[in-house]
């Protein structure tokens, strides 16, 4: 795994986490909550590759 994910993943996540409280502050929660689900989509999809690679090396030790 590679350091700079999680860095990124880190980023987005402080970023993320601003951003939802400036929005809770102007009354819009709404928009807060799909900006969290945003941020946890683009973290997800981030991650993909690298579960890819888990289940992979997971298959290679087991054998399947």
């Amino acid at each position: 795994m590679n350091i700079d994910l999680i860095f990124r993943i880190a980023a987005i996540g402080i970023i993320v986490s601003v951003l939802y409280q400036v929005l809770l502050r102007s009354g819009r929660e709404d928009q807060a909550m799909m900006l969290s689900l945003a941020g946890l989509v683009i973290v997800l999809t981030m991650m993909i590759g690298e579960i890819s690679n888990l289940f992979n090396i997971i298959k290679e030790v087991f054998g399947f």
